[in-house]
């Protein structure tokens, strides 16, 4: 039985208090139990990461980039140990925890480049003998709270930017699979990381609200559900805290008469149910334009995801593995039941699977729905499952109107052969991340991740150069040195 500590100023610890059961989708039994910090563990990684932090900031950004570059290379060299943990504990499908774990690493690779990303800005002359310029300091004690989805690639998203940029850094990933996290942030350490520079503490509410209300935490990135998401941004900000929140979504995918539909099929099938629908860019809604584009789509997705190879992600081949526990299976289950009773048409029933072998697992099918209106509760719900929903609608704008209109703004495409229809969506859609004919639009970790409306809380997106704003304070430093002997009177007018 595994046991996962937290980690906390170079060295595992534990602090004998409250501990939740870990366990493995695929097979629904307990294979660990994790630490549940409390205030007081909380507030001594604050104190350890307090500690290290004037180190750290007076470190060379070439020698903390330098660190990155080793942890670069450790994260590559025990990629299978880390994937192996994250299908054991999350479910997904080793490929896709491959596909996580990449994607993490893109931005390890992104915040190697520190020293160029954290040059400031000078101006000569602009007065007499007067020179300008700005820099971009850090924040101090920073901390992330990370969803059980993606374990590995959304602490990646925070930390490796936050730490280049000279803070200090707390993780509270999910305690539903927290060995993965902790297994990486390990590897910080044997990168060269000083000790207090990275902390990782398991936990639940009672964590997260001890960084929310501590006045030594700077800043707060949050990813997870939007109530969740709202909170952390109202809590923080009420304690003086600069706070990033990312939010749900409900992401719909515009298939036009002219696309490709066999193009667009396959793409809905990776989408909708790649990773079993837990994904906030997952698409959940597919909105046909027109009754014989929808007929078609309906017909070709459905016998696709009648044939879903799904089962435990350690076995090879498998497309789909479990949902994370046994209370979100029974969730999704739910709404899908109400989906029939509001009178969706339930083209494909996935409940009830079973898995040989792995029959106390969380398995859930593919379900697909057709016929689905806007006010029914599954297309309003962010249902995070394998559950896909089929709108119809008669013209593009109608499409747009329905994505428009609802609450999240997080991820959307469209699917079409025509520049201008395309460029008109991506002009005017209410969203903030765009594919055309791409169904995930995820932005490489040069760019930055960020929805609109109820999807994203604060000012600043997720990695990318957003990060480097959001973990830094800009300073502007206006100097002169006077000529010895020249001395002025004093003026009253605003310099000019």
């Amino acid at each position: 039985m595994l046991e996962i500590k937290h980690f906390i100023n170079g060295q595992e610890s534990d602090d004998q208090g409250r501990y939740q059961d870990v366990y493995n989708p695929a097979t629904g039994q307990v294979i660990g139990k994790v630490a549940l910090g409390s205030v007081d563990t909380v507030e001594q990684a604050i104190d350890c990461a307090k500690a290290a932090f004037p180190a750290w900031r007076a470190t060379p950004p070439l020698k903390r980039a330098q660190v990155m570059f080793r942890f670069k290379q450790l994260l590559e060299l025990h990629k299978h140990e880390i994937c192996l943990l994250l299908t054991t504990e999350h479910g997904k499908v080793t490929d896709d925890a491959l596909g996580e774990l990449t994607r993490g690493i893109e931005n390890v690779e992104y915040a190697c480049g520190a020293p160029e990303l954290l040059k400031g800005e000078h101006s000569r002359n602009i007065g007499p003998g007067i020179d300008s310029w700005s820099e971009f300091q850090p924040l101090g004690v920073v901390a992330g709270i990370t969803p059980f989805n993606f374990p590995a690639m959304v602490p990646l998203w925070m930390y490796p930017m936050a730490i280049v940029c000279g803070n200090t850094f707390i993780l509270k990933p999910s305690e539903r699979n927290p060995s993965a996290p902790l297994f990486i942030g390990k590897l910080l350490k044997e990168a060269g990381l000083p000790d207090g520079v990275f902390n990782v503490v398991n936990g639940d509410k009672e964590a997260v609200d001890a960084l929310l209300h501590s006045p030594d935490v700077e800043a707060i990135s949050f990813v997870g559900s939007t109530p969740i998401a709202e909170y952390i941004y109202k809590t923080g900000s009420a304690n003086g805290k600069r706070v990033q929140a990312l939010g749900g979504a409900k992401n719909h995918a515009v298939v036009m008469p002219d696309a490709d539909i066999d193009n667009a099929v396959n793409a809905l099938m990776g989408a909708a149910y790649g990773s079993c629908g837990e994904r906030c860019m997952a698409i959940s809604v597919a909105v046909c334009v027109g009754n014989k584009v929808a007929d078609e789509v309906v017909a070709k997705l459905s016998a696709k995801v009648k044939t879903l190879r799904i089962g435990s992600g350690l076995v090879e081949g498998q497309e789909m593995g479990p949902v994370i526990t046994k209370e979100q299976l029974n969730r999704i289950s739910g709404l899908v039941a109400q989906g029939v009773e509001e009178g969706a048409t339930l083209v494909v029933d996935g409940r009830d699977i079973a898995v040989e072998g792995n029959e106390l697992g969380f398995f859930l099918g593919g379900c697909l729905f057709d016929h689905v209106q806007g006010d029914m509760t599954i297309y309003q719900t962010e249902i995070f499952g394998p559950v896909l929903c089929v709108v119809r609608v008669d013209s593009v704008q109608q499409a747009m109107n329905m994505i428009n209109d609802h609450e999240y703004g997080n991820g959307t495409c469209i699917f079409t052969r025509d520049g201008e229809v395309a460029r008109y969506f991506s002009d005017h859609i209410q969203v903030g991340m765009v594919g055309i004919n791409v169904p995930l639009p995820v932005p490489s970790a040069y760019h930055s991740f960020g929805g609109w409306k109820r999807s994203l809380f604060g000012d600043l997106s997720a990695y990318g150069p957003d990060a480097v704003r959001f973990y830094t304070r800009r300073k502007t430093i206006t100097q002169r040195w006077p000529s010895s002997g020249v001395r002025e009177g004093s003026q009253f007018a605003f310099p000019s």
